[in-house]
């Protein structure tokens, strides 16, 4: 807004005005120019917009968390233990998962239940010592078809992943055990076929775990924006020193050169030796900070594996029952 000229004094005589005007033009036009800059600075330093100041920018803001899954070992044959977890967090989850072994057929009773709850269905399918050359050539398309008429007839969304944690070496159908070429081809055939038999309420959900050694590159095994919906992760903590900086940025920055898809934390906890209360806190705020769409909490006893021994068993420590329900509310 341009600031208003101050108005001049008006003389009693016209013929002095004249004079008076003439001979002081220029004071006249100084004292406009000073007032102007004047109001000018008092914009400026109400508004806060100097030019040159350099103003340094808000830290990202915090979002609240879209989902809270978990996985239960009695699932999916009860929703006990899912209730039991509710209960002590101080919230039913939103969203369940199962693993499904390759041949079981959708278990529309559990995701029935879980619905009821208000909760969507996560399945982990699971094509252990199936050749996945195989699927992709459709030997296996009866047994996928009848899979994809009752998620079809469910009619709910169902959350589904195929084969998750593919860029570990830890899984028959994953790194150095299957040609990531392969896999995608399979995954293609999958999605293509489900699509083809009306299951359009299918999220798909493409899962790999955190960076490690025993890890391959995750681009390798990506197979196109038009045949994935979220983005999973498995990662955990398990060491004195694991956080989400160094559990889940690297992976994240990987998966963010492929696509902008949604991320879900898929499965997770932290273990008692990572110290559960602080790692725990850790794990909220940095999915928070990062906008993932929430966690999936894998609430079980380990045996073998790189992970034997560990209990992630939330209810089994009151500390870390009490820190995972501050970090709900946070």
């Amino acid at each position: 807004m341009t600031p208003r000229k101050p108005e001049q004094p008006v003389p009693r005589n016209g013929r002095r005005k004249a004079a008076w005007v003439s001979g002081h033009r220029w004071l006249a036009a100084c004292a406009a120019i000073v007032i102007c800059a004047a109001v000018v600075i008092v914009v400026v330093k109400v508004s806060g917009n100097a030019p040159a100041t350099r103003v340094s920018p808000a830290p990202a803001q915090s979002q609240p968390i879209r989902y809270l899954g978990v996985y239960e070992p009695d699932a999916p044959g009860s929703y006990t233990g899912i209730e039991q977890f509710g209960q002590a967090v101080g919230r039913q989850p939103n969203l369940v998962s199962y693993y499904s072994g390759w041949g079981e057929q959708f278990r529309t009773a559990f995701a029935d239940t879980a619905a009821s709850h208000g909760a969507r269905t996560l399945v982990e399918i699971d094509p252990t010592n199936i050749s996945i050359a195989q699927i992709a050539a459709g030997k296996y398309d009866p047994y996928l078809a009848s899979f994809a008429d009752e998620v079809a007839a469910f009619g709910i969304p169902v959350i589904i992943s195929f084969g998750h944690e593919m860029n570990g070496s830890w899984e028959t159908w994953g790194y150095h055990r299957t040609s990531p070429t392969v896999f995608i081809a399979a995954w293609r055939h999958i999605v293509n076929l489900f699509r083809k038999d009306g299951a359009g309420n299918v999220i798909w959900l493409w899962q790999v775990n955190s960076e490690s050694s025993q890890t391959g590159p995750v681009r390798d095994w990506w197979p196109g924006a038009r045949y994935v919906t979220w983005v999973g992760i498995s990662g955990y903590y398990y060491v004195p020193g694991n956080s989400f900086y160094n559990v889940f940025a690297p992976v994240t920055t990987a998966i963010r050169q492929l696509t902008q898809d949604p991320v879900l934390i898929a499965e997770t906890a932290v273990g008692p030796q990572a110290g559960q209360p602080g790692g725990i806190k850790d794990l909220f705020a940095g999915l928070r900070m990062q906008h993932y769409l929430g966690l999936v909490w894998f609430d079980k006893h380990s045996y073998g594996g790189l992970y034997n021994g560990e209990d992630w068993r939330l209810e089994d420590s009151r500390s870390a029952v009490i820190a995972f329900r501050d970090a709900l509310k946070a």
